[in-house]
């Protein structure tokens, strides 16, 4: 089969490699499609904590179930599916807390044996296929994923439809976070980012405000400005110099930063801002089966528009220009899939 490795830092080849063997409880699935996300690029570029070349690269997938192990019993071949690409029991420090994502010994595709999903087949165990409804579409199913990133981070906030919400940063992540509290019946909504092109996408996607914050050093007191005040609730899915404190200023007494983003440098934290007004300052974490499941609710409903975050879709056999385009934010790319079909 084809498969897409990140070979070393910024360099992607496909390789022609061996159809993984599936376990009694796992399935192979045929790959129609597979998602470029953020972390994937900090695997490419070589700044990824766990995930380090030569690997399979490749975590969000769509694609038809085409073979299952004997002790399968609840998803079937000819199945369409994508799949939550986390394993783990729960156990932090010998308890059970019963979220996958604290688990110290999480698993994720291009981790030990377990091959990433940007290749032509992909090998999951039976526990974390997730059907795809008949009305979602490969493409639309293979945003199941980074979208139940943003479904998490709804919750961490404890977003109410009452809530004035800022999202600072307009990729695909800060995108589906926007689409996530929009369905929890948020009305008041800012994103920012520095291309006109990304907060043109959040607008079409329903933000009642954008902002280009590029060379504004006033921009803060001007996203105040347009909500009539300061937020209730901040995510961060830009993980920028500064970026936390910037969030700590937008925020009213009381009020929640959710840090989503991943971060390759220390943030300075105003301590005196947290502190004397209340404010927290809430991790987020990839997500868990409920966040998953809601995330397939918000897509099958469609009345989020989803998909208006698919920029590009290419062939596997362009991968590496894929990554480029990502890595470089060229054409206007925002997410783009690749496709083995």
């Amino acid at each position: 089969m084809k498969a897409v490795y990140v070979e070393d830092a910024e360099k992607i080849v496909v390789k022609d490699i061996e159809v993984p063997q599936i376990k009694a409880d796992e399935v192979l699935i045929k790959v129609h499609v597979a998602g470029i996300c953020g972390s994937d690029l900090h695997t490419y570029k070589g700044l990824h904590p766990f995930r380090k070349p030569p690997v399979v690269i490749g975590h969000e997938i769509a694609g038809e179930v085409i073979k299952i192990g004997p002790d399968v019993n609840k998803v079937e071949v000819g199945e369409r599916v994508t799949v939550e690409p986390q394993l783990g029991t729960g156990e932090s420090e010998g308890r059970m807390t019963g979220n996958i994502n604290y688990s110290d010994n999480r698993l994720a595709p291009g981790i030990g044996d377990w091959l990433g999903a940007m290749a032509e087949y992909f090998v999951a165990p039976e526990s974390l296929v997730i059907k795809l409804p008949d009305s979602v579409s490969y493409n639309r199913g293979v945003l199941v994923e980074p979208l139940a990133v943003g479904v998490h981070a709804a919750f961490k906030a404890d977003i109410q439809p009452e809530d004035k919400v800022a999202i600072l940063g307009a990729g695909p992540i800060g995108l589906l976070t926007l689409s996530a509290v929009k369905s929890r019946g948020v009305e008041q909504t800012l994103i920012t980012d520095v291309l006109d092109y990304s907060l043109d996408i959040a607008e079409d996607m329903g933000a009642t405000h954008t902002l280009n914050i590029k060379d504004d050093p006033d921009w803060i007191n001007k996203a105040k400005e347009l909500l009539d005040g300061s937020f209730d609730k901040v995510f961060i899915t830009a993980g920028v110099p500064g970026i936390v404190n910037q969030s700590l200023s937008l925020l009213r007494k009381g009020g929640k930063t959710v840090t989503v983003a991943m971060f390759q440098s220390n943030q300075e934290i105003d301590i005196e801002n947290l502190q004397q007004n209340e404010k927290e300052i809430i991790g987020c974490m990839t997500y868990n089966r409920p966040d998953t499941e809601e995330a397939v609710k918000i897509i099958e409903k469609n009345e989020e528009p989803v998909e208006k975050v698919i920029s590009h879709i290419i062939s596997y056999e362009d991968a590496a220009e894929g990554f480029n385009i990502v890595d470089k934010k060229l054409d206007e790319s925002v997410k783009v899939l690749v496709e083995f079909d």
